[in-house]
């Protein structure tokens, strides 16, 4: 879409906004907005960080329960995230309620068309001004201070309601895009969870004999496979260690490796940043990885698995996880990977978990878990074939998330260039939409 630019430019004084069309006008943001403070104890309608998608502004409705007071916000209020303003949350109040939380809530004067204020705070442009001027390291806020003396900008009130209607209707366009590309994603990963299952549980002969497996959930598998326990197909089962012999106090610069849920969900053992020195190693060596053992995440995010490779820094687990070393003229340990990553185990998992307060797994429940065991040359095809269609869904994967990444920054750099002025859209819109 090519849209032409205002007839003249006037610098607007500030690096964000740049130049904007002479007529327009320039305003710090606390003469045009009003920071709404009253608190209020009802619950008729609380609004949190957590109910507003970023960049957005979409609401998200969540069975969360909020207590004490918040901030009572009216129809046409603004509730900006104060909080970790890089997440660009920033809802448009279509009734009353109460702001719980991180919020700066904005009031716009008659100058200011509420939506299009929410544009321009979601501006990429008017975000990193802000997150740039966060403090705490841990919590980054922006202070009011800092936000109300920020410029922006305030066209006659006809154009941004013209700006409003043209930015709805090209969005729309744009997220339902972003919808297909998302749901595009989310059928790859089913794909390939699917490919992996079937491999694992029925093999790659579609003709071959089938045998019931005798546990219900594996249901049939290849005649001439077995299916053992897990306890039988290990050497060694090793947990994390506990209680205080391990605690972060004794983390160092550098050092021996602990190894942890950082490397195992992704499976890649060249990240974190966790060291324990020489001699607590040489008190804690019953945890060391070797190459080819498996690492499974049995706390929060369980089931996950990973296989420590060859070229490996030496090191040791952390209380998040447990260690098997099998019997690999009987399993492959990235046969067994596989297995673990495959539908039927990730459900047993779920079933398995244990704890009140968080989801956990322990090695008596991991031990009970049935595993196909083909005969060792079909475990390599197997993972040749696996990795082989991986390969082309990772390919598809990647050039969705390209599509989705430009989708992304064509819609942020539309409403940058509208909301500032760099494109006319006034005839861009039927005039009974820009009314």
């Amino acid at each position: 879409m090519s849209l032409p630019r205002h007839s003249g430019y006037k610098d607007s004084g500030t690096e964000w906004l740049g130049k904007v069309p002479a007529y327009w006008d320039v305003s710090r943001a606390k003469l045009v907005v009003r920071l709404v403070t009253e608190k209020t104890d009802r619950r008729s309608n609380p609004v949190a960080l957590e109910n507003i998608a970023g960049w957005s502004g979409r609401f998200i409705p969540t069975e969360t329960e909020f207590e004490g007071e918040g901030v009572a916000f009216e129809p046409g209020d603004i509730l900006f995230g104060k909080l970790r303003p890089y997440l660009a949350k920033a809802y448009l109040a279509d009734s009353t309620g109460e702001a719980v939380g991180d919020f700066h809530v904005l009031r716009p004067n008659a100058k200011l068309v509420p939506r299009f204020l929410q544009y321009q705070v979601l501006s990429r442009d008017f975000i990193a001004m802000a997150d740039g001027s966060t403090f705490g390291s841990k919590m980054p806020r922006v202070s009011w201070e800092f936000l109300s003396n920020m410029l922006l900008a305030v066209p006659p009130r006809d154009q941004q309601t013209a700006i409003v209607a043209f930015l709805d209707r090209e969005t729309a366009k744009i997220d339902a895009l972003l919808a297909e590309q998302e749901k595009l994603l989310t059928l790859l990963a089913e794909k390939r969870q699917a490919t992996i299952s079937r491999a694992v549980t029925q093999g790659l002969n579609p003709e071959a004999p089938m045998k019931g497996s005798g546990v219900a959930w594996l249901r049939k598998v290849p005649a001439h496979w077995d299916v053992k326990r897990l306890k039988y197909l290990v050497r060694e089962g090793i947990a994390g260690p506990y209680g205080s012999s391990l605690t972060k106090s004794m983390y160092v610069d550098s050092g021996y490796r602990v190894y942890g849920q950082q490397q195992v969900i992704p499976d890649d053992f060249s990240v974190g940043d966790y060291y324990i020195s020489e001699a607590k190693f040489g008190e804690m060596s019953r945890y060391r990885v070797m190459p080819n053992d498996i690492l499974i995440s049995v706390m929060g995010t369980i089931g996950k698995a990973a296989v420590v490779p060859e070229e490996v820094e030496p090191g040791i687990i952390n209380p998040r996880l447990v260690l098997y070393r099998v019997f690999e003229k009987l399993i492959s340990p990235r046969y067994l990977q596989a297995f673990l990553k495959n539908q039927t185990s990730q459900r047993y998992f779920s079933l398995a978990a244990q704890g009140t307060t968080m989801e956990g797994l322990n090695m008596a429940s991991i031990g009970e878990l049935h595993v196909t065991l083909p005969p060792p040359n079909e475990q390599q095809q197997i993972l040749e074939y696996i990795h082989l269609e991986n390969g082309k869904i990772d390919a598809l994967y990647t050039a969705t998330e390209r599509a989705l990444s430009l989708l992304k920054e064509r819609r942020s750099a539309l409403i940058a260039a509208a909301v500032t002025g760099k494109i006319d859209v006034r005839d861009a819109v039927p005039q009974e939409l820009a009314a």
